[in-house]
Parts: C-alpha cells; sequence; structure tokens
C-alpha cells in the first residue's frame, strides 16, 4: 500500500523496523515493570529492580524477535540461538542499567530526590540513556552472532530471488515476475 520508493525502502529495512516494533513493545513492559517494582517492593533498590524488568523484556524480546523480527534468519540450532541471545541481552540489561548505577553510586544524584524528580531522572537514566546503548549493542550483536543468517530465504518483496534487480523487484512485486 506504499508507493512504490517507500515500498523497497521499507522492505530494505524491514528487520530493523521490526526490531524497533519489538523494542517499543519490550520497552512498555520494561518500564511498567519497574516503576511497579521501584514503587513497591523494591522501593530503596532501583538497580535491581531495573536488572528484573530488564530480564522481563528480555524473555519477552527473545520470543517477539525469534518468531517475527529474526525470523528469516537463522543458522544456528535453537538452543544455541537462545543461548547467545541470552548472554547479549544480560550485558545489554547491565549497560541499561550501568546509568542508573553511576548517578546512584559514584555520583549520588538521587540522594536528596524524591517522588517526581526521583522517576524523571531514573527515566531519563535507565530508559532514555540506558535503553540507547543496550538497544545499539543488542541489534549489532543479535545480528552478528545469534541471528547470524545473512543471506535471507528469499529476497525483498517476497521474491524467491535472493538479490533481484530493482526493475525485477518492482515486477515481483506486483506479482508479474
Amino acid at each position: 500500500m506504499l508507493p512504490g520508493p517507500l515500498h523497497r525502502l521499507v522492505m530494505k529495512h524491514n528487520e530493523l523496523i521490526k526490531f524497533a516494533i519489538v523494542g517499543g513493545t519490550t520497552f512498555v513492559i520494561d518500564t511498567a515493570v519497574y516503576y511497579l517494582l521501584v514503587f513497591t517492593v523494591l522501593e530503596p533498590k532501583p538497580v535491581v529492580a531495573r536488572i528484573i524488568s530488564g530480564v522481563v523484556a528480555t524473555i519477552l524480546s527473545y520470543i517477539l524477535n525469534r518468531e517475527w523480527a529474526f525470523k528469516n534468519r537463522g543458522g544456528r540450532e535453537r538452543h544455541h540461538e537462545a543461548l547467545l541471545f541470552f548472554l547479549i541481552s544480560g550485558f545489554a540489561v547491565l549497560l541499561t542499567a550501568a546509568p542508573l548505577w553511576m548517578a546512584n553510586n559514584v555520583f549520588g544524584m538521587r540522594e536528596n530526590l524524591v517522588g517526581l524528580q526521583l522517576a524523571v531522572l531514573d527515566f531519563l537514566l535507565a530508559f532514555i540513556i540506558g535503553n540507547i546503548l543496550g538497544m545499539a549493542f543488542r541489534f549489532w550483536a543479535l545480528r552478528r552472532f545469534a541471528f547470524p543468517d545473512e543471506e535471507p530465504r528469499g529476497g525483498d518483496g517476497g521474491s524467491t530471488d535472493v538479490h533481484p534487480k530493482p526493475d525485477e523487484l518492482t515486477d515481483e512485486e506486483l506479482g508479474h515476475a
């Protein structure tokens, strides 16, 4: 339904777009779990709450990335792929918690804050800065190590030709090939 050039651009970057949608979904879950924990049972331990919320989001992320965003990749047995995914994501969870940990333990930024001020600081540190670090690392590492198959099963636009020429792609997209 998109115009030709935009359709080709979307098809060319469909993994990145799907990865971003998965990321947005898990971001909402991550944020909700974090604030549920930090405003209840883990109020004095925001880094622990951040790690728990990150683990919950990571499990959901594996399922959605495996079954949707990177479904055309493979090259590894499922258990090996899952192990690499969770190792990479575990490291990324630590990256997302690092700004919050530094603010809390190195710079003491959370000491005199309460309520909304604390919530805003935590959000900026853990969910903006931390997630940018984790997201960049995850996208690079997942494509490189966990889902390494660089050749998609089929080409752009549902083509059976892995590398169609632009004029062939247009014909295939229209169903005339």
